[in-house]
């Protein structure tokens, strides 16, 4: 089932917002990330997760202010949005007791956006124990590609309480 920005908390979950992030975590997570509220990346960059699920974790994120000097959206704020929705995916899938760390990113970038807003959308190509690796598509608004990107975390067994 996937969630949206309006998905309701079920009773032994609770639910984080930031500016960008809806979702729903167990209540000691929320109190670890409640520690450093105010300071993530995803806020600064101006990513919206618009769809969250273990199947596909959907974002977005404004070319404006994220560019580079010439204009362009800058290629590590296509890496950003890419490690972002790869990452939440990963979490999505190890939830309640492992966290995931990023140990591998690669993105290859097929054209400029120059204003709007592109759209990433992330879906497992591999999920272990252990390892889970991601394919992330980020497009613009004409659904031309921006970049392609693959993400693989380590899911290491973590005792949030």
């Amino acid at each position: 089932m996937a969630h949206t920005a309006t998905h309701t908390a079920s009773p032994r979950l609770f639910s984080v917002t930031t500016s960008g992030v809806p979702f729903e975590v167990n209540p000691a997570a929320a109190g670890l990330m409640a520690r450093w509220a105010g300071e993530q990346l995803i806020e600064r960059m101006r990513i919206k997760i618009i769809e969250w699920d273990p199947e596909r974790v959907v974002g977005t994120m404004p070319v404006a202010y994220n560019r580079q000097y010439f204009g362009l959206l800058h290629g590590g704020a296509s890496a950003v949005l890419a490690e972002t929705l790869g990452s939440i995916a990963a979490w999505l899938w190890g939830m309640p007791d492992r966290v995931p760390l990023g140990v591998e990113l690669s993105c290859s970038h097929h054209r400029s956006a120059t204003d709007g807003e592109v759209t990433g959308v992330c879906t497992p190509l591999h999920r272990g124990a252990t390892v889970a690796t991601f394919e992330i598509r980020i497009s613009d608004e004409r659904a031309r590609p921006i970049c392609t990107a693959r993400l693989t975390c380590l899911l290491r067994h973590h005792r949030l309480a």
